[in-house]
This record gives structure tokens, C-alpha cells and sequence, in this order.
């Protein structure tokens, strides 16, 4: 059982709520998923919980029945796999291992952690997890960069363990298999209010409520207000009918004068009840909107013009992951890569950013698995976009806050450093696009107007991605495996 009271999380350096007087409680065995947009204190939420947000002024009650197991959104382990998995009893999960893809001979390898790639890293960690068995599970983005097979034995796992599990995701699908309680987040006016929804609701079927009751609210507010215009309007028209009557009364008609008198203080005192009417009024929404960008739209490429002929192998270090691959790329469209954590994709999207990059007919964006190979985490949004006049209003409408423009990137999540990396190629008006995982930090309110923006594209994007639904809008999806790009049969077009 987790149980919160009276919970409240202030940002030290900005002096800004992220919750407050939260009460919260999880039954044994309850699934529930913290989601909100980028920035909103979901690993926060979780560092709390832990006595280990340091950043913050932590208030409250936080109760946990029992041992709790965490995975950070970065799982780091200072030392090698034998170590992580020393005293454990490894032989008793065997058909974890098999389901994982992982040998029972790796888990007494000498081998750093820190070596591992990114997903290889969360998937050895929430192994980890599985066999030290503790009744709580505080998980911030476990599904982030696993393989599609990975994430269907997560879905079964969150689906069918007995613990209580809070954790932050972004992946929709994921969310929509184990239909936990939604726990979502949102910063209401500039990010000055904090607000937290608990619903039983299904994503799709929150969504839909969501946006029906946020419709009824405008409805409502805004027939109130038309309701009451026409109200004082009529009463302007009576009001100014008896003072001029009242004006052009003469002294040889007192009792008309005196009634005229008794009557305008009696509609006047009308007016003072109508406009005390206003302060019952329905607030018109103030809900969190997804974030608006898109790409400019006179960006196009030829459909006949050739973007990548490449042959050659994927090397990472001294080690060959794959020998042979082909790959052949012409005009507009969207291609996805798939593939096994540790097959090679993201050194791939590497290898063909270092040829595409220097082609002078070609405006290339990358956005690497790693943010930091682009990013100075050490400067400001601000500062790192300050070639671009319009760069504030942009990073405005991507719901940043003037204090989060000018903070050191390194202070902010890892959503909205995405987003800045994806302003980046807006505002460079990119022709081709190397993208590796670039859903995996956007919200689940934000994901699809990124994949909008994506589909609308009209140059060339290559893309690695685990994320099923930006999957589905490619026009090719290719497996990297040992022997070559294949494709992806999973997502083959009709």
C-alpha cells in the first residue's frame, strides 16, 4: 500500500507548486500511472516519495507498507552485471530469462553497467527488480527505449504482478494494454496552479470524457454569459427609457416625477442584482493543452531525388553488430527502424548522420537517444536557440515558462529537452530528419501532435523507434537484425 497525505512539492529555484496538498492512496496490488506534460513533476513525484528530491520543499505524509524497488528514467549501477545480480537467486528465473531474450550465462559477466545501451540498461535493471520481489514499485518510464518484444512482456508483467505500482509513461499503447489508474498532472494557469485527475477511465475513454466535460464547462460558461448580456442589455434599454423620462419630467408634474424616481431606483437595484449574478458564473476551462508546433509547410523534397545509397556495416567500437546492410532512400515519406535492444539503431542513425550531414543539397536534423551529443545541458533553452528571434514565442507555445527558458537545460526533463531539440530543426527548416526515439519523452497529450507534425513533413525523416503508434504512420518499417535490414512484417502496410 502507498499512501500520500497533504503532499505538497515547491521547486526551490522557482518558487512554483508542483503539487500540492495532495491525498493519495493505492490499495496492494493497484497499477497506477503518474501522466502529465513535460516538466509537470512526474519524476519528481517519484523522487518525493523517495526522500530524494533535494531540489524541492518536500510537506507531507508519505506511508509505504513495505520494501519499495525503484527504476530511475536513467537506470545507472556503478559496477558490472555480476555485481547487480550478486546474491540473488538467479536460478529461479529462468523463464524470465527466456522471455527477456537474456543468456543466464550474462548475468555473472564482468561487464560495466554503465556500458550497456539504453535499453539493454532498463531491461537488466527491471530484471533486477523482478527477483528482489518487493511489495512496491515506483518505475519512471520503464517501457523507455525497450524493444517491442520487451514491452509485451512489461505489459504482462505490470498486468499480472501482485505488487503496487506507481509509474510514469508516455507510451499510449502501453497504457491503453494495462488500463491503469490514471493519475494525470496538469499546471493550470501558467503553470501557477497544479491539479492532479484520478480516473478508472481507459486513456481512450478518459480522453473522450476529458474533452466532453471541458466542452459541457465552455458550453455552459459561455451560454451563462450570452444569457446575461441579453439580461443587462434589456435592462440598459428600460434603465435609460425611465431616466430620460425622469429628465424631461417638469415640476408641474411632481407625482409623475416622484414615481419616475421610485421606478429608476427599483431598476437600478435590478442592475446591482444582475451583476452580482456574474460571481456564480462556470469558469470557462483552464484545462492543459498538448503543445502547438509543426514544420514549415513549404519544406518539401523531390520525389525522385536520392537521399541515401549506402552499404557498409554497423560498428560500435571494435565490435561489428551487423555486417551487411543496405539501405536505399529516395524523395519524401517517413522510414522506421526497428530492432532488438543492442542490435545497432541508434549507432546506425549515428553512422548515417555523419555521411548525410555533410551533403551541401541537404538541411539535416538529428536528434540523438543521448540529448547531451547536441545539447549544452550547461546553457539556457534561451540561449541555445538565440540565432532565432521567434525562438520565445515558440518555446511559449511548447508551454515553457519564462523561468524555464533562461534555466541551464540540464535543470529541466528530459521531455523538454526533446522539445527543444525538435524547435531546434523546426527553426533550422530541416529537409531531412535522423530521429532516434523521439517520441519516448513526449507526453501522451503531446506524442500525437508530434506525430501530426511528423506525418505532415514533406521532406525525408528516418527514424528508430520502439513507439507502436508512430510506427503505424511510416510508409516503410525495416528490422535491423545480424544479417541486414529486414522488414518489419508488423507493420506492413495494407
Amino acid at each position: 500500500m502507498l499512501e500520500l497525505r497533504n503532499l505538497t512539492i515547491q521547486l526551490d529555484r522557482e518558487d512554483r507548486y508542483l503539487v500540492k496538498d495532495l491525498t493519495l492512496s493505492l490499495a496492494a496490488g493497484e497499477k497506477a500511472v503518474l501522466m502529465g506534460e513535460e516538466g509537470n513533476g512526474k519524476s519528481t513525484l517519484l523522487k518525493a516519495i523517495l526522500h530524494q528530491a533535494d531540489w524541492c520543499t518536500v510537506t507531507g505524509e508519505i506511508r509505504l507498507d513495505g520494501p519499495v524497488g525503484c527504476l530511475s528514467q536513467f537506470p545507472s549501477f556503478d559496477g558490472t552485471l555480476a555485481d547487480l545480480f550478486d546474491g540473488l537467486p538467479v536460478w529461479n528465473y529462468t523463464d524470465v530469462l527466456t522471455e527477456l531474450g537474456i543468456e543466464y550465462g550474462r548475468l555473472f559477466s564482468s561487464q560495466p553497467f554503465s556500458t550497456l545501451c539504453g535499453g539493454e540498461k532498463v531491461r537488466y535493471y527491471l530484471l533486477f527488480l523482478r527477483m528482489q520481489d518487493p511489495d512496491i514499485l515506483l518505475l519512471d518510464e520503464p517501457g523507455n527505449d525497450l524493444d517491442i518484444d520487451t514491452l509485451d512482456w512489461l505489459e504482462r508483467f505490470l498486468l499480472l504482478c501482485p505488487q503496487t505500482v506507481l509509474f510514469v509513461s508516455h507510451d499510449e499503447t502501453l497504457i491503453e494494454h494495462v488500463h491503469p489508474t490514471i493519475l494525470h498532472l496538469e499546471q493550470l494557469h501558467r503553470k501557477s496552479l497544479p491539479r492532479i485527475t484520478r480516473s478508472s477511465l481507459s486513456w481512450p475513454d478518459y480522453l473522450r470524457f476529458r474533452q466532453a466535460s471541458l466542452d459541457h464547462q465552455d458550453q455552459v460558461a459561455a451560454g451563462q454569459r450570452r444569457e446575461h448580456k441579453a439580461k443587462m442589455d434589456r435592462w440598459r434599454r428600460v434603465h435609460d427609457a425611465v431616466e430620460h423620462r425622469q429628465n424631461t419630467a417638469t415640476r408641474q408634474d411632481p407625482h409623475k416625477a416622484a414615481a419616475l424616481k421610485r421606478k429608476l431606483k427599483s431598476v437600478n437595484a435590478a442592475g446591482r442584482r444582475y451583476e452580482k449574478e456574474q460571481a456564480s458564473f462556470r469558469e470557462f476551462s483552464d484545462a492543459e493543452e498538448a503543445i502547438l508546433t509543426r514544420f514549415d509547410p513549404g519544406i518539401q523534397v523531390p520525389a525522385g531525388k536520392t537521399i541515401l545509397e549506402w552499404q557498409g556495416s554497423v560498428v560500435a567500437g571494435s565490435q561489428i553488430l551487423c555486417q551487411k546492410v543496405f539501405l536505399s532512400v529516395k524523395g519524401p515519406g517517413i522510414l522506421g527502424i526497428t530492432g532488438h535492444n543492442g542490435a545497432g539503431k541508434s549507432t546506425l542513425l549515428r553512422q548515417l548522420h555523419s555521411i548525410l550531414k555533410e551533403r551541401p543539397d541537404l538541411r539535416v536534423g538529428y536528434m540523438p537517444q543521448d540529448y547531451r551529443e547536441i545539447l549544452d545541458l550547461s546553457v539556457s533553452a534561451a540561449d541555445f536557440l538565440k540565432d532565432w528571434p521567434e525562438a520565445r514565442t515558440r518555446l511559449g507555445s511548447m508551454r515553457f515558462t519564462s523561468g524555464e527558458m533562461n534555466s541551464a537545460m540540464g535543470s529541466l526533463s528530459g521531455g523538454q529537452q526533446a522539445k527543444i531539440l525538435f524547435l531546434k530543426m523546426v527553426l533550422d527548416k530541416c529537409n531531412v530528419l535522423l530521429l532516434d526515439e523521439p517520441t519516448r519523452n513526449f507526453s501522451p497529450l503531446s506524442a500525437p501532435v508530434i506525430r501530426q507534425a511528423l506525418k505532415d513533413f514533406g521532406g525525408r525523416i528516418i527514424l528508430v523507434s520502439h513507439d507502436r503508434k508512430l510506427l503505424q504512420i511510416c510508409d516503410e518499417v525495416l528490422e535491423l537484425t545480424p544479417d541486414g535490414l529486414i522488414p518489419d512484417r508488423r507493420f506492413a502496410q495494407d
